[in-house]
Order: C-alpha cells, then structure tokens, then sequence
C-alpha cells in the first residue's frame, strides 16, 4: 500500500503522471477544488455579487462544475447560483441529460432556467441535421451556434453577470489545435479563461475548469458521487474534435503534461496575437439583436437557410 503524498495517512488510489504525485481520494478532491478557485482567482473570474448561471448539460463537467460553483458560491451572501439547461432535442440522448442536470440542480437547492431548441428556433437539432444532411458543416458546427445564442439568451432571461461553462483543459488545447487546422491561428487569442464582454447584451463566459484535466474530472465527478449522463452525443463520433482529442491523448500518455505546455504556450503568445490580430466591429444582429461582426449572425444565417431548403 502506497500512501498519499499530501497527507501521508491516506492510501493513494491516483497517480497524477505529470507532477508524479499519489494522492487519496480526499486529497485528489481537494486538489481540485483548490485548482479551481485558484483559476478564480488568476483570471479573476468573480466578483463577490455576482449572479452566475452554470451552463448545464448533464455530463460530467458541467454537472461537477455546478457542485463546486455551488460550494464556491454558498461563501458569499449576495452571490446568486442559476443553472441553464439547453435542450437541443437529441432523440435518445438530451432527455436523459436533461433529467439528470435537473436533479442535480434540485439536490443542491440551484434554481434553473430551461430552453430548448424547438421553442427558440422551430427545430431540434435532430430535424436540422436531417434537412441539411448534404450540408459540409457537421451536426456540431450547428450545434455549437446555436447553442451559444441560446445560452446567451437564457442567461439574460436569468438577469445573471456572467455564464460558467465546464470547458475543461482537453477542450482547450482541442480547441487550439483544430483553429489551426481551420486555418485561422489568429482566433486563438478568443480562446481564454474569461471572454470578454463585447457588448450590452452579452453575458460575459468565464471557464473555472479551464487548467483542470477531463480525465481529473470524471475521476472528481466517480469519487463525490455525483450523477451525470455517460452516454455520449450521438453527433459527436464524426468531429473534428473527436480526432484532435485522441491525438492529444496519445500525446499525454507518452509526454506527461504536454495539455498543460500547449496551455501555457498559447497563454504566452496571447497578448502578441491580440496586438497583430485585427479586432472586428462587433454590432447587433439586424434580425435577432444579438451581437454579431456582420449584418446577420450566425445563427440567424443558419435558420434562414433551413427555411428556403
């Protein structure tokens, strides 16, 4: 039996390969708690009174990210938790998810606004990826659109500050890699811990789980007990991402800790990139309102075409 390297009690059941510590599983939960609010803290994330509204999809970092945005949040008085649940209407998938985000939001007392794709768009997601099936974007590319505005939507149906979404450090360096591939390594510098406001209207992302591992958060989300959804999305087997994640995997298991130097790198380069980087007029969507760099948003673009096909 090996003991924890922290507490020198407990036995260690982790093996955290880039730093090369054991640790139990009261000290693995912490470590995440504290790696968390210290992510808080860097970017500096929250304000004392703030009302923020958790993205919840049911899977395992959203719903883990609740829980410890609840544990963060119940230290501050004026502070206001919501949690926001998008159903995109994913046959056999969504409601499942959904079910599972709402109990968890009732276990820890979060009160939480719903939306789904049907009632904002006139489509699910499973009807728009039938009509546009010779479409070159993929199911997630229209997901992904959408989604944002309905999350944007409901957050300020919510009066919340800012948005929490559970993108964890693989979304991040997957996220770098595939602006590569597109082309465009200048859209980078966009993907950072806390996005900023452009706008009135658009509630201000923040990512507390941005420098935490998602194989750290399943593993926080087993020990805690806490329910999510482990079925993936359908849609997801054929994306680009789904490649870019098993590279990077590959790449963790025979260099430890390169997510974290591909963080760290494009952290460095960030304020270069931004200086370079030409800033787009950012004005409001002529149908929708939402904000937008051209005439139309993107999601607006979208439903259009969807109603001439």
């Amino acid at each position: 039996m090996r003991a924890c390297n922290l507490c020198r009690r407990g036995e260690a059941f982790f093996l955290r390969p880039y730093s090369g510590e054991h640790l139990c599983e009261r000290c693995f939960c912490r470590s995440i708690d504290r790696k968390v609010r210290a992510t808080i803290s860097k970017y500096k994330m929250l304000e004392p009174d703030d009302n923020v509204a958790v993205a919840v999809s049911g899977g395992k970092d959203s719903v883990s990210l609740l829980h410890m945005m609840e544990k963060i949040e119940r230290t501050y008085a004026k502070a206001v938790l919501s949690a926001i649940i998008i159903n995109e209407g994913i046959k056999g998938y969504r409601n499942e998810a959904a079910r599972i985000a709402i109990e968890n939001c009732d276990k820890l007392h979060v009160d939480y606004t719903m939306v789904s794709f049907r009632d904002l768009y006139g489509y699910t997601l499973d009807e728009i990826v039938r009509v546009t099936s010779d479409s070159k974007l993929a199911p997630c590319s229209y997901c992904g659109i959408l989604r944002r505005r309905a999350l944007n939507a409901a957050a300020r149906e919510a009066k919340a500050d800012k948005i929490a979404t559970a993108h964890n450090l693989d979304d991040e360096t997957q996220t770098y890699f595939i602006n590569i591939v597109h082309g465009d390594p200048l859209r980078m510098f966009r993907v950072k811990p806390v996005l900023a406001t452009i706008q009135p209207g658009f509630v201000q992302r923040i990512k507390p789980l941005c420098e935490v591992p998602e194989r750290e958060v399943a593993l926080y989300a087993y020990v805690k007990r806490i329910n999510f959804q482990t079925v993936p999305c359908p849609y997801a087997g054929g994306a680009l991402r789904n490649d870019v994640r098993n590279m990077l995997n590959r790449l963790e298991e025979k260099h430890p800790g390169v997510k974290y130097t591909v963080f760290r790198s494009v952290e460095k380069l960030r304020n270069s990139l931004e200086k370079i980087s030409s800033k787009a007029e950012i004005r409001r969507c002529e149908i929708c309102g939402e904000p937008t760099t051209g005439k139309t948003c993107q999601a607006c673009q979208i439903l259009k075409d969807l109603s001439i096909m």
